[in-house]
């Protein structure tokens, strides 16, 4: 059962990011070049989803257990530090270059998109190189 939950919830998800453009690169582009043509469109699909987001996240912390009988597994307030700053600058550099991140490279790959599986090659690639880099230090 959790796992036909599981793919209904992806197939949502799914349709909700191309619905909402952001499997689309040029407007992902276009939304990011704040100080050319900038297209604020993807402004309000942000906007929609950190609140939803942020409503969901209220009412998980008053529960211990999901809807399916799980344990909540909410994530605890981390330190900001030079590996999540690092990380971050990589993900939004990666983003910036290619105008898609991995919830839609995934979705574009599902169409047989070149360039998606071309991310989607070197994001594994880089998460890799970082498990390897992980399990030497």
């Amino acid at each position: 059962m959790i796992s036909f939950i599981a793919l209904i919830a992806g197939i949502i998800f799914g349709f909700g990011i191309i619905g909402s453009g952001m499997v689309n690169p040029a407007l992902v582009l276009a939304f990011l070049d704040v100080t050319g043509d900038w297209d604020a469109t993807l402004l309000w699909v942000m906007g929609g989803a950190v609140t939803v987001g942020t409503i969901a996240f209220m009412l998980a912390r008053k529960r211990e257990r999901s809807y399916l009988g799980l344990p909540m597994q909410i994530p605890g307030m981390a330190k900001i530090d030079s590996r999540l700053l690092l990380g971050s600058l990589m993900f939004g550099i990666g983003w910036g270059i290619a105008g898609i991140c991995p919830g839609p490279a995934l979705v574009l790959a599902g169409t047989g998109n070149s360039d998606a599986l071309v991310f989607l090659v070197a994001m594994l690639l880089g998460m890799g190189i970082y498990r390897m880099t992980q399990d030497r230090g």
